[in-house]
């Protein structure tokens, strides 16, 4: 960790010049107390930098926290193994058989409510009443939104860890009406500021002070949209846990089951103070906390523990982080270099082209980031991919 400068706390050995300038318009906000903390895999993003962890007192900017509300990461061990899956078959029919039951890509939904599902919508149809909106207003479909997984950076992996056991691994969040519910709040602050006459380094920099009601409103729906992405996940998981047990012919055990949101605001204490902090691209890795650290497309990922270092305001961070845009990935990388970093993992190649700027490549590498955060996380368990199920 080094001190750039008063307010901002940097943990990145790789960062450029653009993803740090964003951070210091970050810092700079009258609001944003003791300083901005920058993670390992912190790059460019809208608003404020992904990877980084905002303290505000008595304000939150919605453009800070993102569109994808709620965005984060779940996993289970399973009692299979690296043996058991030689045995089994191939990987390529479990693939299948998980991209038929979980719907995959930007605007892929469920046909019909489903019974795993059913249970978790009346929850949340339930904290939408006590937050006083509909969600219907934003989605009306949003109940089939449920158990989906998404395109980008979303995915579902089976890994092998460092004793050959079977994890599911996957990274999704609040979908649809979830991104329409941020959209909406982040106008609003817009709006306002621009009614206000605020000054601000930059528009998506706007915020809403906490003596508003637009301000509660945006809470009560954020938390609603941050349950909905934790039971999306979750809902995820038992659909894929019920495949493996179908294509193994057994029941699985759930040896070890973790959840972590990475892109989220909560109300916590901080250096005496109460603050809203905003993991924009981290983790909560408060002493004790487990968490889940993905690498990216035919890397490693890890399960940690957090170390609860309090100059982190206790976070860590949440992947490799991009070194290229989209964009700049698609025109550096080939196809042929992406099915060279996908060897040896079941993955849709006959989709490569949809995949590659998703290539390992575009990332930092996960090795740089892990040792960068040695001072915030401890390491439990290392992954590597086995299966790999992505949307285009």
């Amino acid at each position: 960790m080094e001190e750039i400068t008063k307010g901002l706390l940097n943990w990145a050995s790789i960062l450029e010049d653009a993803t740090r300038e964003q951070a210091l318009q970050t810092a700079r906000m009258p609001f944003v107390r003791p300083h901005v903390a920058l993670m390992p895999d912190a790059h460019l993003g809208m608003g404020s930098t992904v990877g980084s962890v905002i303290p505000t007192v008595k304000a939150v900017m919605p453009a800070s926290v993102g569109v994808d509300i709620g965005c984060g990461m779940a996993a289970v061990r399973t009692q299979l193994t690296k043996d058991d899956i030689a045995e089994i078959g191939e990987l390529s029919a479990l693939r299948k058989a998980i991209e038929a039951t979980v719907p995959v890509s930007k605007g892929g939904y469920n046909r019909k409510l489903t019974d795993t599902a059913e249970a978790r919508v009346i929850e949340l149809e339930a904290l939408a009443e006590r937050a006083q909106f509909d969600p219907g207003s934003y989605a009306g479909n949003w109940r089939l939104q449920l158990g989906t997984l998404g395109s980008g950076n979303h995915f579902i992996e089976l890994c092998l860890d460092e004793a050959d056991r079977l994890w599911v691994f996957l990274h999704s969040g609040s979908r649809g009406v979830g991104n329409k519910i941020a959209q909406r709040h982040v106008r609003t602050a817009q709006q306002l500021c621009e009614r206000w006459w605020v000054e601000l380094p930059h528009r998506d920099l706007a915020y809403l002070p906490e003596g508003i009601d637009e301000f509660w409103h945006y809470i009560r729906e954020l938390r609603w949209a941050q349950r909905f992405a934790l039971e999306n996940r979750a809902e995820m998981l038992d659909r894929i846990v019920g495949c493996i047990a179908e294509w193994a012919g057994r029941e699985i055990e759930r040896a070890e089951d973790v959840q972590c949101h990475h892109n989220y605001t909560e109300q916590e204490r901080h250096f005496g103070t109460d603050v809203w902090l905003t993991r924009k691209g981290a983790i909560d890795a408060s002493e004790g906390r487990r968490g889940l650290i993905p690498g990216s497309m035919g890397t490693r990922s890890y399960v940690v523990t957090g170390l609860g270092n309090p100059a982190s305001f206790n976070s860590a961070p949440h992947g490799a982080g991009r070194n290229f845009s989209r964009r700049a990935a698609r025109a550096k990388f080939t196809v042929e270099q992406l099915a060279e970093a996908m060897a040896g993992i079941e993955w849709r190649a006959t989709n490569a082209e949809a995949f590659l700027d998703e290539i390992p490549d575009a990332y930092k590498s996960i090795d740089v980031v892990m040792e960068d955060a040695k001072d915030l996380v401890a390491v439990d368990h290392t992954l590597r991919q086995v299966l790999n199920v992505k949307g285009d």
